[in-house]
């Protein structure tokens, strides 16, 4: 599924238009972002928790030339925690 097909999703279970959905959905990906940025987390209970973790320096290889060392920098990237709610669904759905 798409953010278009999740849009429409939403619009028919909501009795929404379209537009207001995309809106919700772009509104949520905003707050999502903002928070992570600010080194805070969003915790949706059930569903999960959306972080943002620092993955540390290492040194690599060059893929172009595997003999050449080098260094990756640190970095920031998102992580996503599924809540048990969540979890238990796919668990039934799985058996």
């Amino acid at each position: 599924m798409n953010k278009a097909d999740l849009a429409i999703q939403l619009a028919e279970r909501l009795n929404i238009s379209k537009k207001l959905a995309e809106n919700f959905i772009e509104e949520f990906e905003n707050v999502v972002t903002l928070t992570l940025t600010q080194r805070g987390e969003v915790t949706i209970a059930g569903f999960g928790t959306f972080s943002a973790k620092v993955r540390a320096g290492r040194m690599g290889v060059n893929p172009q030339n595997p003999s050449q060392k080098m260094q990756i920098p640190p970095v920031t990237v998102p992580k996503f925690k599924a809540g048990k709610a969540l979890k238990d669904a796919l668990k039934k759905k799985a058996s």
